[in-house]
C-alpha cells in the first residue's frame, strides 16, 4: 500500500508542468465561458425590459401588476449589471497560485520566437547586438535613421550589465511612431555571456522586449533565437505578423554586417575595446572583462556542448 502511494506522488518535472498548463488553460476557459454568458444576458434583459414597456404603454395605462413588472425587470437588470464576472482577478487571485499567474502572464506576452543559423562566429553576434552604434548605421533602413541622444546609465552587474539610452525619431513619418513616442529611453541588458535583452517602451507604459540568444556552434558558427514579448493591447495575430516582419527585416540587414566583422581578426576587437572609451561600446566592453580571455570562443564551444551533452543526458533518464 506504502508502494503505491510512493510512486503516484512520484510526479516527473514533466508532468508537473504539463498539469499546470491544463490548469491554466480550463482557468481561462471557465473564465471566458462566464464573460459570454454575461455579455449574452445584456441584450436579453434589455429586449425585455423593451417589451415589457411597449406592452404596458400599448393601452395607453398603466396597471399596478404593470408597473410591479417592469420594476422587477429593471432591478434585476441593474444586478446584472454589477455580477460582471472579474476574468483576471478571479483567475489569477482566486484560482491559481502565484507562480500559476506569472507563467500564464508571460505566455500571454509571448507574440513569436525565431531561430536561425548563421555562418559567423558567436562573438560577431555579441558584438554587433553589444555595440548601439548599429541601430544607427547597421539599421538605417529599418529603423528610419532611429538616433541615440545620449547614454543615461550604466550598471556592471556580477555576470553582466545594463545601459539605458535615450533615441529619438528624427523623421516625421517614421513608422515606429505607431509603436512609441518619439524620444525613449531604451533598455539594454547582458544577463550572461549568451543572453541580451532588448527593451523598448511604448505607449501607455506598455514594452516590447526582445530576448536573442546566442549559441556557439562551432567557431564559424552560431545558433540564433529570438522571442519577443510585449502587453500591447493589439490584436495579437496581427502584432505577430508586424514583428515577424520587422524581426526577419532587421536580420537580412545584420547579414552583411556579420559578415565584415568575420573577416576581422576577432581578437583585435577585444584588444580596441579594452582601450576605447567611446559610449556606445560600453556594455561589449564589459562583455570582453568577463568573457575575453584568450580561448574565449573554444571554451564557449565547448562549454555549451557539455550543457547539451548533460541536457540530453538528463532528458534521456526522465
Amino acid at each position: 500500500m506504502s508502494n503505491k502511494i510512493v510512486k503516484d506522488n512520484d510526479i516527473s518535472p514533466e508532468n508537473h508542468d504539463k498539469n499546470l498548463t491544463l490548469n491554466l488553460e480550463f482557468a481561462q476557459f471557465i473564465s471566458k465561458f462566464k464573460t459570454g454568458v454575461w455579455l449574452f444576458g445584456i441584450p436579453s434583459w434589455i429586449f425585455g425590459i423593451t417589451d415589457r414597456s411597449w406592452a404596458a404603454f400599448a393601452d395607453g395605462y398603466l396597471s399596478t401588476m404593470e408597473i410591479f413588472q417592469l420594476l422587477t425587470t429593471s432591478f434585476f437588470f441593474v444586478s446584472w449589471l454589477y455580477l460582471k464576472p472579474e476574468i483576471e482577478d478571479n483567475q489569477e487571485q482566486g484560482c491559481l497560485c502565484p507562480i500559476q499567474a506569472n507563467k500564464l502572464a508571460l505566455k500571454k506576452r509571448h507574440m513569436i520566437s525565431q531561430e536561425y543559423i548563421l555562418p559567423f562566429p558567436y562573438l560577431c553576434q555579441i558584438y554587433h547586438l553589444l555595440n548601439l552604434k548599429h541601430l544607427e548605421t547597421v539599421h538605417g533602413l529599418s529603423l528610419n535613421n532611429l538616433k541615440i541622444l545620449n547614454i543615461s546609465y550604466f550598471q556592471p552587474t556580477s555576470i553582466g550589465g545594463i545601459i539605458k539610452f535615450q533615441t529619438v525619431l528624427d523623421s516625421p513619418v517614421n513608422p515606429l511612431r505607431i509603436w512609441r513616442r518619439p524620444i525613449v529611453e531604451v533598455d539594454l541588458i547582458l544577463h550572461t555571456p549568451y543572453t541580451i535583452e532588448l527593451s523598448i517602451p511604448v505607449y501607455n507604459n506598455k514594452r516590447i522586449i526582445v530576448i536573442f540568444q546566442t549559441f556557439p556552434l562551432t567557431e564559424k558558427e552560431h545558433q540564433l533565437f529570438i522571442d519577443i514579448y510585449s502587453d500591447l493591447d493589439w490584436p495579437k495575430p496581427l502584432l505577430q505578423i508586424l514583428l515577424h516582419f520587422a524581426s526577419c527585416l532587421t536580420l537580412f540587414e545584420d547579414l552583411p554586417y556579420l559578415r565584415k566583422l568575420a573577416e576581422v581578426n576577432v581578437e583585435r576587437l577585444f584588444k580596441l575595446s579594452m582601450f576605447s572609451n567611446n559610449a556606445s561600446t560600453l556594455l561589449f566592453k564589459r562583455f570582453v572583462e568577463l568573457y575575453g580571455t584568450n580561448g574565449t570562443t573554444t571554451k564557449m564551444i565547448e562549454g555549451n556542448h557539455c550543457s547539451r551533452g548533460q541536457e540530453t543526458g538528463d532528458r534521456g533518464q526522465a
